[in-house]
């Protein structure tokens, strides 16, 4: 019986296993009719999962935790047992910004904590003069944009929200907002650094690859409800996915892939920027290999603590059965076997972030000393307020 069904894409090229599994036959083999709708920010994947418009969507990983956790307006459930792929995103800054940081001897190619201490100079020199803030774009409140972009700040001694302004920007409009000088640089997934680059509005500063080797990124993300009513749609929906994946990692493939992904449909960028990505030295997206679609249940402990770090999420949690209920490594097992593909026996890895290690077992810990740490940051602002008075 044909199923059908309805799934959200925003225009990044890791909606790539998605597009493939329609383009190639993979969904139809398994017997599911399914539609895309392009949506234009992830605000509206969100609405539309959790309202049932949408039967499943490509997701920030983030976005699924969100929800669960009822941090978001719309707080629906949502889980993923498939991540679409790791890696592919990067800080991008002005031309402008990029010469002042050239100004205080940073060169291309420089390593991320040495264009953080650059740019924390500069953010010195500006707060000297009395100017205003640098501002930087994420995609959405809960994004690994948005947390990859804070913790490499304060690496550097950057503190968000104070020495850099922040705010919300659709990935397809990244790059117009630079040329335009609303913003001063932004973290986003591929193509749009790379487009930036090319219409000579910014240059990529920070490739997070380079902080963090095959981090997570985006899911597959249904509504929980959803979930328990279509429980062997959803195991097709994976299998199709699997087999796309896959494709989409192959190396001669990546041509085919950055024109395809090209299509108004899709992402609507030049194909030489989505080649850039897909295929040039860095190679920013990894699809498949070495269990790049395993909901790892300590990326969503590791998103969790930074929720807590930067004060999304206020109230105490268990952050082991949080991740278990949201990234459902079990569902994945059950299609990956059905496919006589071999899945990690462990639900949990150590990570590392810019040199900084993540051990699962010690989340909590981690999470206690981001509170300590935010209070003593909020002592040191009232010391430096009454400072001020007096």
């Amino acid at each position: 019986m044909t199923r059908e069904l309805s799934i959200g894409i925003t225009p990044l090229a890791d909606c790539a296993p998605i597009a493939v599994a329609l383009e190639h036959g993979h969904f139809a083999r398994e017997g599911l009719a399914v539609t895309l709708s392009r949506e234009p920010s992830w605000a509206n994947i969100r609405d539309k999962l959790a309202t049932g418009v949408l039967d499943a969507a490509h997701m920030l990983a983030p976005m699924t935790l969100a929800a669960s956790l009822g941090i978001e307006p719309v707080a629906e459930p949502a889980v993923t047992a498939f991540a679409l792929g790791l890696g592919g995103n990067a800080i991008t800054v002005s031309s402008r910004l990029w010469a002042r940081l050239a100004d205080e001897g940073l060169a291309a190619g420089a390593p991320p904590d040495a264009c953080g201490a650059a740019l924390a100079r500069v953010l010195a020199d500006d707060r000297a003069a009395g100017r205003a803030p640098l501002r930087f774009a994420t995609v959405f409140p809960f994004s690994m944009h948005g947390y990859e972009l804070r913790f490499w700040l304060a690496q550097a001694g950057v503190t968000p929200d104070r020495d850099v302004r922040l705010q919300v920007v659709p990935p397809p409009r990244m790059v117009a907002e630079l040329e335009a000088g609303a913003i001063d640089g932004f973290a986003v997934g591929e193509p749009w650094g790379s487009l930036a680059e090319m219409r000579g509005a910014g240059s990529v500063l920070v490739a997070v690859e380079d902080l963090w080797s095959r981090a997570p990124e985006k899911v597959l993300g249904v509504n929980a409800r959803w979930l328990a009513r279509n429980h062997a749609t959803h195991k097709a929906l994976l299998r199709a996915l699997l087999a796309a994946a896959h494709w989409c990692d192959e190396p001669e493939n990546r041509p085919e892939l950055a024109r395809l992904l090209s299509a108004s449909h899709y992402v609507d960028a030049p194909e030489s920027a989505l080649l850039g990505s897909l295929a040039g030295p860095k190679r920013f997206h990894t699809f498949h290999a070495g269990d790049a679609n395993f909901p790892w249940r300590s990326h969503a402990m590791w998103i969790a603590t930074q929720m807590l770090r930067w004060g999304q999420l206020e109230k105490p949690l268990d952050l082991r059965a949080t991740a278990a209920r949201v990234y459902r490594a079990d569902l994945y097992r059950e299609a990956a076997g059905e496919l006589g593909l071999r899945a990690p026996s462990a639900d949990e890895k150590s990570e590392s972030f810019g040199g900084v290690r993540f051990e699962p077992a010690r989340a909590a810990e981690y999470a206690t000393s981001f509170a300590i740490a935010k209070l003593r940051v909020a002592a040191d602002e009232l010391a430096a307020a009454q400072h001020a008075r007096d």
